[in-house]
């Protein structure tokens, strides 16, 4: 049968029907790592997330004999696209079987929706935002994911190099063994950095206090740090104040560091929490009637595996040691919480002095992913 492809309205049914499509499709798969279905639908939602007040989008699913084969999401981000100069489109939320008519009407369907627009290039994956997932993997198809990441078959890339999609970057991956101890030369380095520019960390023991006294300045703070990294959207306040709501309650305060200048003016934080990669597979996507249970288990640590999910610091503050103020501080939590390895998650394979705070650590670099581009 040919394949058909659908334009579809962002309805709960219809972005139900697309996020179980992108889970199905895994199933019995050891390494893939499903996102809670809500959660998938409320990204996808104009209704619910903020990004669509700068970013216009249109998904679309692919059906062969009136079976889902396919899913895409074009997005255009004009807030990044001002900021850059260019007419690009994203593309994200891309999952397909291994058939070459299936992928080529999939694209072309996302494609013409971006020259109808007034686009000129297409890449991805990429998200709304870059708290979203980005880059297909292209290495480590038989290392387990993680929820901060997009897992997908082997064959995936061959269908974007025959497409004529080319590389525009990569990101790396790291998994590093939690020291027994803290390395002596980051203890040296935070004490030193410590009495230079009189910085110290802070711990909380409320999650209430994180939201009330830092948490616009801390997304404030990443959109600084992050600001000329690739593709990076800053985030608007509705963003930021979606993101507080729905991540900071969900923290262990033990796994998060902070560090303040004099002023109690935010440098720099790091922000990891327990692996829930094991939690969401025995979840099945699906918050109820167990999931709630599994996920709980691990947010309370149930797990040897921590995720470092970002490490932002301030600008002027940058290849100053100030990430081993935040490390000297964040293992020893590891160590009394059990936590036997680290997920670095992802970092642009030319950023040295992201990679460089890891060289203390015993450590290999086991997945890699790439964001595609084409001129359309």
């Amino acid at each position: 049968m040919s394949v058909t492809v659908e334009a579809i309205k962002p309805t709960r049914a219809n972005l139900k029907k697309s996020v179980k499509f992108g889970i199905d499709l895994y199933r019995g798969n050891d390494f893939f790592v499903p996102p809670l279905v809500l959660d998938e639908m409320a990204t996808l939602s104009p209704e619910k997330n903020p990004a669509f007040e700068h970013c216009r989008a249109q998904s679309f699913m692919a059906y062969r004999d009136g079976k889902p084969v396919g899913r895409i999401t074009a997005i255009i981000n004009d807030l990044v696209n001002a900021k850059e100069g260019s007419k690009a489109m994203r593309f994200g939320w891309v999952d397909f079987i291994d058939d070459a008519e299936v992928v080529d009407a999939l694209f072309k369907a996302a494609e013409d929706w971006g020259r109808a627009q007034g686009c000129v290039s297409v890449v991805g994956p990429m998200g709304f935002s870059d708290m979203d997932h980005e880059g297909m993997l292209i290495e480590g198809f038989d290392e387990p994911g993680t929820m901060a990441t997009i897992y997908n078959y082997p064959y995936y890339p061959e269908h974007m190099r025959r497409m004529g999609f080319e590389k525009d970057v990569d990101w790396v991956e790291y998994r590093m063994k939690v020291p027994d101890a803290i390395p002596d030369k980051y203890m040296r380095i935070a004490d030193i950095v410590r009495r230079k520019y009189k910085l110290r960390n802070i711990k909380f023991t409320s999650r209430k206090k994180i939201k009330e006294q830092y948490g616009l300045a801390l997304f404030e703070l990443i959109n600084e740090a992050y600001n000329d990294l690739y593709g990076y959207s800053p985030l608007t306040r509705r963003q930021i104040d979606y993101y507080i709501n729905e991540y900071i309650g969900i923290l262990r305060l033990e796994d998060v560091s902070v560090v303040v200048d004099e002023n109690d003016t935010l440098v720099a934080v790091g922000i990891s929490m327990p692996s829930l990669s094991q939690a969401l597979r025995r979840a099945h996507g699906r918050f109820l009637p167990m999931g709630w249970y599994h996920l709980l288990r691990a947010i309370k640590g149930h797990t040897d595996v921590v995720d470092l999910m970002l490490v932002a610091v301030k600008p002027e503050y940058q290849s100053k040691g100030v990430n081993a103020l935040l490390f000297t501080d964040l293992i020893p939590a590891y160590i009394a919480n059990g936590y036997k390895y680290a997920e670095s998650n992802l970092e642009l394979e030319g950023n040295e002095s992201v990679q460089k705070q890891w060289e203390y650590f015993e450590r290999r670099q086991h997945r890699r992913r790439r964001a595609w581009k084409k001129e359309l």
